[in-house]
């Protein structure tokens, strides 16, 4: 009775273990790059077999990108020149994985592959190419600034903007302490994060854009940037 219960146990546990691998091959992989840079998107395999049909998909519309038909010995990537890949897309003829090269934020998407060979299998991938950042500018706002009738301190108002971004953060960091963040989802023309401090303050302040891969940093002169309104 008890070795019938192990073989039970055992055949549980094995059952759960392939309906694991199933479900993993359902998931979609999140990668991401930065623009200009290549990523490989992999296939799986280790040696496409001569009976294999790759497939590349690209895009809610399964628009097809690559072809590996290895009996016929094609290899072709033309069929993405027309979604905006011409001459970016390099397929491996051992492993059927997929290059794009030189990224753009546009290629930014669902990709699919299918390979149809003994069974049919798709892997999908959900890759983001981040623009570059740029440096945040710091000035000051002098039609901000305040001053206290009842003490001689006196605030300097400063700005930290970035134009054109999107998917980012925008942060005032006063040494490693986070003062204050926006965030923007969509393409902006402008990300401004506003700050106030004393003049005479001497603690150090930067200003920092990121997104998930990269950041940009620019440290605050107070002395420099507020010294006309002291």
């Amino acid at each position: 009775m008890m070795e019938m219960f192990h073989t039970l146990a055992f055949c549980c546990l094995s059952c759960c273990h392939l309906v694991g691998v199933f479900a993993d091959s359902d998931a979609v992989k999140s990668v991401s790059v930065t623009e200009g840079d290549s990523v490989t998107l992999e296939s799986g395999l280790t040696e496409i077999q001569k009976e294999d049909i790759i497939m590349w998909r690209f895009g809610r519309a399964d628009t097809l990108i690559a072809l590996i038909d290895k009996e016929d010995e094609i290899f072709s990537t033309s069929h993405g020149d027309v979604v905006g890949f011409r001459d970016r897309l390099k397929l491996d003829h051992q492993t059927g994985s997929l290059t794009i090269m030189n990224t753009r934020t546009t290629h930014s998407g669902l990709y699919q592959i299918t390979i149809k060979a003994s069974r049919e299998t798709t892997h999908r991938f959900r890759v983001t190419v981040y623009a570059h950042l740029p440096v945040p500018f710091i000035y000051s706002d002098c039609s901000s600034s305040s001053s206290s009738s009842s003490s001689s301190q006196q605030n300097c108002s400063l700005v930290c903007s970035v134009v054109n971004v999107g998917h980012v953060n925008l942060t005032w960091y006063k040494g490693n302490s986070l003062l204050s963040s926006i965030s923007v989802s969509d393409l902006s023309i402008s990300l401004s994060l506003p700050l106030e401090v004393e003049y005479q303050d001497k603690n150090s302040y930067s200003c920092v854009i990121n997104n998930p891969i990269s950041n940009q940093t620019t440290h605050l002169d107070i002395t420099q940037l507020c010294s006309n309104q002291t």
